[in-house]
């Protein structure tokens, strides 16, 4: 079962590399950047490491996407939209939705709050804490600085010349 599951994964984020050096449209190819960090984060979910497929989805295909697919936006402006918004009545239905939501997830954080933490809890984040900033502390702020270089990378090999 174990090598079925990594077989298919594997073709899943082959599929999503390929798909992202093949297309031109940059948000597509963002879009299949985020599908492969996510196949990675089910490899490392296979492996057993729950935390690191966790801070691979918020980290990278969470956070770091949002900066490039920021970035992608700002540098390549699109055409300007006009005429009557064809979503309009899905937006009206929007707002009670998001306010139900919200107050569902405020009913279930009120009654998580009472209740003790198991065994892996604060000691756990605690001791990865602790690792993160003494013991890896170098390979954590190196991966910050290549992040940026590729950012800055980003922007300047996509401005336009003038």
């Amino acid at each position: 079962m174990g090598t079925a599951a990594f077989g298919l994964i594997a073709l899943v984020i082959l599929g999503s590399a390929l798909g992202l050096v093949l297309k031109r449209n940059p948000i597509h190819g963002a879009l299949f950047l985020v599908v492969n960090l996510g196949g990675i984060a089910a490899l490392y979910l296979t492996l057993g490491a729950e935390f690191l497929a966790a801070a691979q989805v918020i980290v990278y295909a969470g956070a770091i996407m949002v900066l490039f697919v920021f970035a992608i936006m700002i540098l390549i402006p699109g055409k300007e939209e006009t005429g009557p918004d064809p979503r309009r009545g899905y937006r009206l239905v929007a707002i009670p939705v998001g306010v139900a939501l919200l107050a569902e997830l405020g009913l279930i954080a009120a009654r998580r709050v009472g209740t003790a933490s198991g065994p892996g809890g604060p000691a756990g984040v605690e001791a990865m804490g602790r690792l993160l900033f003494t013991d890896y502390l170098l390979p954590f702020e190196l991966t910050s600085v290549l992040l940026l270089a590729a950012m800055v990378g980003v922007m300047l090999l996509s401005r336009r010349r003038t």
